[in-house]
């Protein structure tokens, strides 16, 4: 239902490496919002940066802010965009504002990766929360408290999270929706002709099932058991009793439709979290091994080597923000 209240307004927080398609889906819901028949200014927003300059997206467009780290009000609703390496942007003069500026009782939230920068700010412990995909094992493994589900986007009280991209559009249609009313909402669905939004509790990627390149049941039980089963790997005889078939009948299926073989499948899902865990914590390279269930340093890294053509131990200090380091940014 429309009110007679002021517009409603919001901050975005960009971090440099933000997704451009996240930022502007959301943004667009606000804007297009004002655009309404009623003629009504249903939105406000500005854009900060850490130093009140241009901040690059991933894909090295510029977005223009409007300040800095200025005071927010109360009422403000703030949104931290981030995308490809979040710890570099999350600093410490941008986590302790974020810690600050959280402290008067706003909604916050974040998109995509932004997640990532709210976690080292301390502010989504016990929280149930998403993020995209990729950054979602590491949070697992350094917040234990921090309550990860694989959704589209969360709201768990005055924190609301995203995995980003187009999944940053189903987020604001859900805030207006709220603020504003079915009617509203639709009418900005409409606008974007996007037709069927998605419910936050909806999965960020395709389902095993819904890949066209894998219809038998048996081999989608045997992947989804390799999935569920990474720090403790099972046997290829135990993966194969589990579905009924010999080694044999399964390694042939993996053949026929993965155009691998069962073992070098699994070793692919352990190594891709072990990149994302080198990528996104502070845990040590032997740390890493164990989380993925490698019992030997060596045959981890000279996989690792083999599969990405650098040593682990590279890959852990590329570039990135450590978790117990932030303090000291």
């Amino acid at each position: 239902m429309i009110t007679d209240d002021a517009p409603k307004s919001y901050a975005f927080l960009l971090l440099p490496g933000f997704s451009t398609l996240g930022f502007s889906c959301a943004l667009d819901c606000l804007s297009l919002a004002n655009h309404h028949p009623s003629g009504r200014k249903f939105y406000r927003w500005r854009l900060l940066s850490a130093d009140g300059l241009s901040v690059p997206a991933y894909n090295g467009v510029r977005i223009e802010a409007d300040s800095g780290l200025t005071e927010l009000e109360r009422h403000e609703t703030l949104i931290v965009c981030a995308g490809e390496n979040a710890g570099r942007g999350s600093t410490k003069p941008v986590l302790n504002w974020l810690r600050r500026e959280t402290r008067k009782g706003m909604d916050y939230g974040a998109l995509s990766s932004g997640t990532y920068t709210l976690a080292l700010a301390g502010l989504i412990g016990g929280k149930r929360v998403t993020t995209h995909w990729e950054y979602k094992t590491a949070l697992a493994e350094m917040l234990p408290d921090v309550i990860m589900e694989d959704s589209l986007y969360t709201v768990d009280g005055r924190v609301f999270t995203s995995a980003g991209g187009a999944a940053s559009m189903d987020l604001m249609l859900h805030r207006v929706r709220t603020d504003y009313g079915a009617d509203i909402a639709t009418w900005v669905a409409d606008q974007m002709v996007y037709t069927a939004p998605r419910a936050q509790s909806q999965g960020q990627r395709l389902s095993l099932q819904s890949r066209p390149d894998v219809r038998n049941p048996k081999l989608l039980l045997a992947m989804q058991i390799m999935e569920n089963n990474l720090e403790d790997p099972l046997r290829p005889e135990e993966i194969a009793g589990l579905i009924k078939l010999s080694t044999r009948q399964m390694e042939r299926l993996f053949s026929r439709y993965l155009i691998t073989s069962p073992k070098r499948y699994y070793l692919h899902l352990r190594l891709d979290k072990a990149r994302n865990l080198l990528r996104q914590t502070d845990l040590s390279v032997t740390d890493v091994c164990v989380a993925c269930g490698f019992k030997s340093l060596s045959h981890f890294s000279k996989s690792y080597r083999a599969t990405y053509g650098i040593p682990p131990g590279s890959e852990a200090s590329d570039g990135k923000v450590l978790w117990s380091d932030v303090d000291k940014t």
